[in-house]
């Protein structure tokens, strides 16, 4: 059976607080392991108005001590963000609190613009090419083989999952390459998933950590009791899309009935290209979907995302994209 796992951006909602989108991922997390998830991720973003998970590490030890075994981690940490051995001794802690049950997905795109990237970092001197390097050198604090002349603690030793991800090629070639698992970002950039995922299969060498390839993508699911309630609910992902899109970013508003109808050709452009990889209605209609893209792309693993306005609804949409897996 393919795995289910969840990515969740942990959104605050229009007249809502940070505090409140936090409290609702742990209780979604809770949510996703009764119903069979197997993973549950945050994303390290930065000056987003409608995304909480900006400090990464600490919201995945939130949602771990309101969970008791799905496995918790970051889809991803954007490593050009920082030192290797920051990265290290954060997850290491993760690890010792939580042991066996931490991902480190890494990515090398900033998650943030080019003033907030250098407020980050506070200087973009470094070479931006160096992601292969720096993800070997966490490599090398976990496996605390002395390379580094450093010793990561907490760090040194974790018992930590590392993967790779990617929108692109470059993620797909480094992770087969390092004999590492791969995810890919179709529930936002879809345009090179068959390829990414190909390259990864054909350029795949067998590592310590795995003995062939191991690929999980991502993929919408706005779900509902009905195609009409389901499409209703996902305008507020949709309205999100377009202003990310259009460089308007905003909190996660409330539903708005017939909003395709609304914006246009170029706004209707956006969401027919972001939206691709996505199932959208009814459990049938939510079936139907996931199957054809499980035939698509022969992943291990499908991570599911979607945000919705109202958390209740929220978590019936993770209900029944669990039913349709279990289904499959």
């Amino acid at each position: 059976m393919t795995r289910y796992s969840m990515l969740d951006l942990v959104p605050v909602r229009q007249g809502g607080t940070p505090g409140e989108a936090l409290a609702a991922a742990a209780d979604l997390a809770a949510h996703a392991e009764a119903e069979g998830f197997h993973r549950y991720w945050v994303a390290e973003h930065h000056g987003m108005p409608g995304i909480a998970s900006a400090a990464t590490a600490v919201v995945i030890g939130h949602v771990a001590a309101a969970t008791k075994a799905i496995r918790v981690g970051a889809g991803g940490i954007m490593l050009p963000n920082h030192a290797p051995l920051t990265i290290a001794e954060q997850f290491g802690t993760l690890d010792a609190l939580y042991p066996g049950r931490i991902d480190l997905g890494l990515g090398r795109a900033p998650g943030s613009d080019q003033m907030v990237a250098r407020a980050l970092r506070r200087t973009l001197d470094s070479d931006p090419n160096a992601f292969p390097q720096d993800v070997v050198e966490l490599q090398s604090y976990f496996a605390d083989d002395g390379r580094t002349g450093i010793r990561a603690v907490p760090g040194a030793g974790a018992n930590i999952d590392l993967w790779i991800l990617g929108s692109s090629l470059f993620g797909a070639q480094l992770a087969a390459m390092l004999g590492l698992p791969y995810a890919f970002a179709s529930h936002f950039a879809p345009a090179a998933l068959d390829q990414a995922l190909e390259a990864y299969r054909r350029n795949f060498r067998p590592s310590s950590v795995l003995d062939k390839p191991y690929a999980a993508a991502a993929f919408n699911v706005l779900a509902a009791d009905t195609d009409e309630e389901a499409r209703l609910l996902a305008s507020s992902t949709e309205q999100m899309f377009v202003a990310i899109r259009t460089g308007q970013p905003i909190e996660l508003p409330p539903p708005v009935a017939n909003y395709r109808s609304q914006i246009g050709a170029q706004g209707n452009a956006i969401l027919d290209h972001v939206l691709e990889c996505s199932a959208i209605g009814g459990p049938d209609t939510v079936r139907a979907g996931l199957a054809k893209f499980i035939e698509r792309t022969q992943v291990d693993e499908v991570i599911v995302t979607g945000a919705m306005f109202d958390p209740a609804a929220r978590k019936r949409s993770a209900s029944i994209a669990a039913a349709a897996m279990r289904g499959l």
